[in-house]
């Protein structure tokens, strides 16, 4: 697979650790990105970082605030670019798209938070946009959440669903393992 690839850490911030969002799962995913990471930096392939931001004061995603920050184990370096943007998808009033394009990436390996909202986002529209899309499920987490009918869904089983939806059809999933077996060798 000699194709040029890059690493996608979406929303790995310290916003996250805000007790607001309630219990999630995988929580050694952080662990995993950063151990998919040093591999990546040694391959020399492109890394790129999304770091969602508001307008909002309040939020915990306002630069001004801590949450704002990407956190420490997966921490940008130097030639590793960082994108921000204000929605769900990565590639919406962001230049991801024409970064991957110009560079001649045509596959990329997707990690980060939160599996239903940003990252199967930003999955679903790399798959749409014609990129070989890897997902990564132990490199990716969920919180619980409640539907329409006030209904709670723990957090394994909204990541789990999630997965279902992008698997085959927008993305193939793979575990930290299968990544490193199959491509970083």
């Amino acid at each position: 697979m000699e194709k040029k690839k890059a690493l996608i850490i979406v929303d790995v911030q310290k916003a996250f650790d805000d007790e607001k969002w309630g219990e999630r799962n995988n929580l050694n995913a952080e662990e995993n990105i950063s151990r998919i990471l040093q591999l990546w930096r040694g391959k020399g392939w492109s890394v790129i970082h999304i770091q969602h931001t508001s307008d909002n004061p309040s939020s915990v995603f306002y630069p001004k605030n801590e949450g704002f920050a990407i956190k420490e184990i997966v921490e940008p370096i130097d030639e590793e670019v960082i994108i921000t943007k204000k929605v769900n998808s990565s590639f919406i009033g962001t230049n991801l798209e024409e970064f991957l394009k110009v560079n001649g990436i045509t596959t990329v390996v997707i990690t980060g938070l939160t599996t239903p909202h940003c990252v199967s986002t930003t999955t679903r529209m790399s798959g749409n946009l014609g990129f070989a899309t890897y997902l990564i499920s132990d490199a990716t987490a969920a919180f619980g959440m409640k539907d329409q009918n006030d209904t709670f869904y723990d957090a394994a089983t909204i990541h789990n669903i999630s997965l279902a939806t992008l698997h085959d059809e927008f993305a193939t999933i793979l575990t930290t393992e299968q990544l490193i077996n199959e491509f970083i060798k």
